[in-house]
């Protein structure tokens, strides 16, 4: 049997979840015109954080996975720049995505 084309359109991307734990996902954004920080631009947990991988996933954005990490930026208001206490886990976040856009060239 083929698949309709709204069939193939809404496949999703598997992305596996941690055993018995809770996910959480977290979506920065930093724009340097714009703010002086990076920004939460999408949080959730459960189902929406599958949400957000999956369309991470889809886009080909690098997933960087740190529970501590995404448990303390999912609890800051949504397009509100992250705190100055918080910037150490954001510089880890980009050390590593600077790393892996390397290790690809």
């Amino acid at each position: 049997m083929s698949k309709s084309e709204d069939e193939k359109n809404t496949e999703k991307v598997s992305v596996p979840l941690p055993d018995k734990a809770i996910l959480r996902a977290v979506a920065l954004k930093y724009e340097p015109e714009k703010s002086n920080a990076p920004r939460v631009v999408a949080a959730g947990s459960g189902f929406m954080a599958q949400r957000i991988l999956e369309l991470a996933a889809q886009n080909d954005i690098a997933i960087y996975h740190d529970d501590s990490a995404a448990t303390l930026l999912s609890k800051l208001d949504l397009g509100k720049e992250i705190p100055p206490e918080l910037y150490q886990i954001v510089v880890n976040i980009y050390i590593y995505l600077l790393t892996l856009a390397n290790s690809k060239k």
